[in-house]
């Protein structure tokens, strides 16, 4: 292009977090602007550009407080106040659900949590010709850059970053490209690593004295892009971890809740969108179970039926569940919903799908007439493909909270409460899985 530099008023922001331009017709992305503003801006890429000088600033435009956020990956979105980021994400949820067919209750509650409360990390790893890096990628890049500073991880998940660069670079193991995955679980941080060649004896005594030395009660290790289960390659101490008073010895690199003021927000959300008053009898379907972040709180007020497609998933989940109100089911739901009939007799439906949505299974729960049917979503855009369903389907929507644990990304997170009338029969139980 002869002239790649421009000049755009912006519209608004984007689903990704980047101000939209249509003054040239098709939309026009621009990095690190956002809406109401003008802006110098240069091309790069189709319909992509990159703001170099703010022209006439949004009065939500704030100084981004991480020196590193206009390389760094990580973040989009700190140059946006807070607060505004917050009703950003509120508006991207109502957006998808009117877009489903739904009147959008007034007042929606909404939650964010604060900096430096991140409990996973998910690291690149690269050696180069002055050794390891360990960070992130650079915006829409392969290059690593090293993670020196960090403003949404806890700190002790920060300050752990150092030693595990010091000791990868003794690693024979690690050629050229690898990652680290670390959750602080209750007993502390459960490192998953992987490198592009085996490792050594050596590298397993370096790792061993490594998580002596920094409290780490258990490291695992696959082979880079490798689908094997990972290898415990030493376990110092049990890696425990606990919801609502049960405690289990999570599967490594499981899911987890990205801060545990997300956790709570979106458990205690699920819940309050329960009936109020639930028979001891009550039976609770939970989809996507995991390891039992939603199912050890609803096991308290109703008996909770879970599928989970993870097997290891599925054997942590059954062990902590012994004794308490948790059926659980090995079942992955992308091939093998669980089909509309077998949801009969059930007070409640709550799914916590991935990030592309729950699939097949959407179509079951929209035409299984279960009254209750609690959604818990990661992504406004599947959300809202799902939701259509429920909508053509006759649900109504009661209740939604927006949890934005993702501080200062794109990521919106919600649950929403579907509801349905139906007549009052007495239904069989929930049927066992075929």
């Amino acid at each position: 292009m002869a002239n790649p530099s421009f000049t755009a008023r912006i519209d608004s922001l984007g689903i990704e977090g980047d101000g939209v331009s249509r003054e040239r017709g098709a939309p026009v992305h621009v990095r690190y602007a956002l809406g109401g503003e003008t802006v110098s801006a240069r091309t790069i890429g189709r319909g992509r550009a990159t703001a170099t000088e703010i022209l006439s600033p949004s009065p939500d435009r704030v100084v981004p407080p991480c020196s590193l956020f206009f390389e760094c990956g990580g973040c989009v979105l700190q140059h946006l106040d807070r607060a505004a980021l917050l009703s950003w994400k509120t508006g991207l949820v109502g957006d998808a659900l009117r877009n489903a067919g739904f009147t959008v209750p007034a007042g929606i509650k909404a939650t964010q949590s604060p900096p430096r409360t991140r409990r996973r990390m998910d690291m690149a790893v690269r050696r180069g010709p002055d050794g390891v890096i360990v960070g992130l990628h650079v915006r829409g890049s392969d290059e690593v850059i090293a993670l020196t500073e960090c403003h949404v991880l806890i700190p002790q998940l920060f300050t752990l970053i150092a030693p595990l660069q010091a000791v990868l670079t003794r690693l024979q193991g690690l050629r050229r490209i690898g990652s680290a995955s670390v959750n602080l679980l209750d007993s502390g941080p459960d490192i998953l690593l992987s490198s592009d060649a085996p490792l050594v004896p050596r590298d397993r005594t370096i790792l061993a004295e490594f998580a002596l030395t920094n409290g780490v009660p258990r490291i695992a290790w696959q082979l880079e892009g490798g689908r094997a289960v990972p290898e415990t390659i030493c376990s110092i101490a049990p890696a425990t971890h606990s919801f609502s008073g049960a405690t289990l010895s999570p599967p490594t690199g499981t899911f987890l809740q990205a801060t545990i003021e997300g956790e709570h927000a979106i458990t205690d959300a699920v819940l309050a969108a329960l009936p109020a008053r639930l028979p001891r009898s009550a039976r609770v379907v939970e989809l996507y179970a995991g390891c039992g972040t939603i199912s050890f709180p609803l096991s308290e007020r109703a008996r909770v039926i879970a599928y989970e497609g993870n097997p290891l998933s599925v054997g942590c989940l059954r062990t902590a569940g012994a004794g308490r109100r948790v059926e659980v089911h090995l079942r992955d739901l992308n091939r093998q919903p669980v089909m509309a009939r077998d949801f009969a007799g059930a007070t409640a439906i709550v799914l916590d799908p991935p990030h592309s949505g729950a699939g097949a299974q959407a179509r079951e729960l929209a035409t299984s007439g279960v009254p209750n049917i609690i959604y818990v979503s990661c992504n406004p855009t599947a959300l809202a493909q799902d939701a259509k369903l429920l909508a053509d389907a006759g649900y109504k929507l009661q209740q939604v909270t927006v949890i934005d644990q993702f501080l200062w990304s794109a990521r919106a997170e919600s649950v929403s409460l579907f509801t349905k009338t139906i007549a009052t029969r007495r239904g069989p139980l929930v049927r066992p899985p075929r």
